[in-house]
């Protein structure tokens, strides 16, 4: 079916559209899963001959430059029309996303009732975030002020720590540091994973390093731990953690995280 309302804030909002987009004529390839992995989605809809829209057009060039962003665009007009209102041509849509215009558009634009320029932009948790349909400057900012902090707010992986708060002397106790990775990251088997502890003298622990077999991972999240113990006292222990992450679309980042972990042993 094609689509006949704009999404509301909050609703899931799949790159693919609907089933029917692959009708669209696209000045480059359809819009990519692959390359909007991890980046704030913008559905930008405009027309020729709309004053607003060539304003606009500088906005979302804009946006796009900052390569947190992708931008599937749809022009109401011919392919020549289209081509002068692209803000992918630069980057000669690689990975920045891509153009639809044609007679497939236009039957869109006049299903969503749209009189000027529009857009949706898609959190990298495909939910939509924000919906305008006006080229008033306010709305405009509104909406570029929502992609920004969105790209301000994209995290590879959140680290935390974790040690007892009290442990009795002798007793055994975990040091941990858990990683949980983006969901559209997966762990390299490629890179290095490790895990050096360094305790004061009197904490015994079973490892002081743990290589990638000794290191837990389940789908997105990664648990290093060691178990130790050690007489009455406060203690300060350190961990350093080194792990790789792989990017759907090629690529490999290095992930190094520190955790400090502050625990008392007393009776």
């Amino acid at each position: 079916p094609a689509m006949t309302a704009l999404p509301a804030v909050g609703e899931d909002f799949s790159i693919t559209g609907s089933p029917s987009w692959a009708k669209v004529d696209w000045l480059y390839d359809v819009p990519s899963a692959t390359d909007a992995a991890g980046k704030v989605v913008i559905y930008w809809f405009c027309a020729p001959k709309v004053q607003a829209c060539t304003d606009d057009l500088a906005r979302i060039v804009t946006l796009k430059e900052n390569g947190r962003v992708y931008i599937v665009g749809a022009i109401n007009g011919t392919k020549a029309q289209a081509k002068k209102l692209d803000p992918i041509r630069e980057s000669e849509g690689v990975g920045r996303g891509t153009l639809a215009y044609g007679r497939y558009v236009t039957k869109l634009v006049k299903n969503l009732r749209l009189t000027g320029p529009a857009s949706i932009v898609v959190g990298v948790d495909g939910k939509v975030q924000l919906v305008t349909t006006t080229g008033q400057p306010g709305d405009l900012d509104a909406r570029d002020a929502k992609v920004n902090a969105g790209i301000a707010a994209i995290k590879e992986y959140v680290a935390t720590s974790e040690a007892p708060k009290a442990a009795k002397p002798g007793e055994k106790f975990p040091l941990s540091i858990t990683i949980q990775l983006a969901g559209w990251l997966k762990y390299s088997d490629k890179s290095p994973m490790d895990l050096k502890v360094t305790v004061p003298p009197d904490i015994k622990c079973d490892a002081t390093a743990l290589t990638r077999q000794q290191i837990k991972v389940a789908d997105k999240q990664l648990t290093a731990s060691v178990t130790c113990s050690g007489p009455r006292g406060i203690y300060e222990g350190r961990g350093e953690l080194r792990f790789g992450y792989d990017a759907p679309g090629g690529g490999t980042g290095i992930g190094a995280e520190s955790a400090q972990w502050k625990f008392e042993i007393k009776n």
